[in-house]
């Protein structure tokens, strides 16, 4: 049985629709950024605390819009599944990388960027992203 890791992340959006994409120093993927829930933390609590400790980003647990649960391969542990609690945060301004993030990437959804991305973020995330701007609210 494939190891799982809990991890929450962002679906973060610019004012111009765009969504920001990272890479991890050493890796290839990018993938939206967070990262593992600590035992006894809670899922926007450990978002926020990754933003923070990634990409020097401050937010509101309370202001990020949870969007469901999805899993997938771990695109940088092989044999391993990612269980990923994400949210939605609408962001302003520069963003910078920092703690293992080596690069951030600001993507159009409608395409992938030109970039290598991990499954997650290529098979579910991007196109869960995609069908919600198709819809009408």
């Amino acid at each position: 049985m494939p190891t799982t890791i809990r991890i929450a992340a962002a679906l973060l959006i610019n004012a111009d629709g765009q969504t920001l994409l990272v890479r991890k120093r050493g890796t290839q993927a990018f993938m939206q950024p967070g990262g593992k829930i600590d035992a006894g933390e809670q899922p926007a609590q450990a978002l926020a605390r990754e933003l923070h400790e990634e990409l020097n980003l401050h937010i509101d647990p309370e202001h990020a819009l949870y969007l469901g649960q999805f899993s997938a391969p771990a695109a940088n542990e092989p044999g391993c599944t990612v269980h990923a609690e994400m949210f939605q945060v609408q962001v302003d301004g520069a963003l910078s990388p920092a703690a293992e993030i080596e690069e951030v990437c600001w993507i159009d959804p409608a395409g992938d960027g030109g970039l290598h991305l991990a499954p997650l973020t290529r098979d579910l995330i991007l196109p869960f992203y995609r069908a919600s701007l198709a819809t009408p609210a």
